[in-house]
C-alpha cells in the first residue's frame, strides 16, 4: 500500500489542529460563564459573602519605596452579567511602582428594584496578579444598589516594585454580576393564581 500523499496528510493535520483549537476556545468561553455560578455555590456552602481579600494596607503601601525610574501602564476593563451598567471612568493610566493610586468605576442598576451585586477581579498577564496590591476596592464586599441607582466606586491600589522588569502593562478587569436574580413565575403557577383569584371573586359567602 502506498504511503499517504504529503498534501493529504497536511490537510488532515490542519483539520485536526483546527478542531482542537475550536474545542479549547469553547472550553475557555464556557469557563468564563461558569465563574458566576461557581462563586454563588461557594458562598452558599461556606456562608461567606466575600471571597475577594484585601491585598495591602495603607501603612504597608506608605512604607513602600516609589520607583521613579519605571512606569507601568495600567489598563482598566469592565464586564457586567445581567442588567447592570458598569465601566471605568478612564481606560488607562501610567503609574510608578510603589505609588498609591486611585481609579474610579461607575455601576448602575438598570432595574426597577433593589439588587445585591458582586465584582470579581482578574489580571493580565497572570504573573502580575501577586504584584497588584488593592488597598481599597468595591470588590471586597457585596454592593447594594437601589432601583435605577448609579454609584461611583474607588479602587485604591499600588504596584509592588518587585514586579518583574519585563512587565510593562497590567490589565485590571472586573466582572460585576447580580446575586439575587428573581426567578420568573411559570405560566402554570400564574394561571392557577389567576383562576384562584377569579373563583374567589365570583363566590358569594353564606
Amino acid at each position: 500500500m502506498s504511503p499517504q500523499p504529503p498534501a493529504r496528510a497536511d490537510r488532515a493535520f490542519n483539520r485536526s489542529m483546527l478542531f482542537k483549537l475550536v474545542v479549547v476556545a469553547f472550553m475557555m468561553f464556557g469557563f468564563g460563564f461558569a465563574l458566576v455560578p461557581m462563586y454563588r455555590a461557594i458562598c452558599q456552602i461556606t456562608g461567606i459573602n466575600n471571597l475577594v481579600q484585601r491585598d495591602a494596607t495603607v501603612r504597608e503601601a506608605k512604607n513602600t519605596q516609589v520607583d521613579m525610574s519605571r512606569t507601568i501602564s495600567i489598563e482598566f476593563d469592565a464586564n457586567a452579567r445581567g442588567p447592570l451598567g458598569f465601566k471605568p471612568e478612564q481606560n488607562s493610566m501610567d503609574v510608578h511602582p510603589g505609588e498609591v493610586t486611585t481609579v474610579m468605576y461607575q455601576v448602575s442598576n438598570e432595574q426597577g428594584h433593589t439588587i445585591q451585586a458582586q465584582a470579581i477581579p482578574s489580571y493580565a498577564p497572570k504573573e502580575a496578579t501577586e504584584y497588584f496590591k488593592k488597598i481599597e476596592c468595591f470588590c471586597f464586599t457585596q454592593q447594594t444598589l437601589a432601583a435605577n441607582e448609579t454609584k461611583r466606586m474607588p479602587v485604591v491600589f499600588v504596584v509592588d516594585p518587585k514586579l518583574p522588569k519585563d512587565v510593562k502593562t497590567i490589565t485590571l478587569s472586573y466582572t460585576f454580576f447580580e446575586l439575587n436574580t428573581p426567578a420568573p413565575a411559570s405560566r402554570g403557577t400564574a394561571g392557577q393564581a389567576a383562576n384562584g383569584t377569579t373563583a374567589a371573586a365570583g363566590s358569594n359567602p353564606a
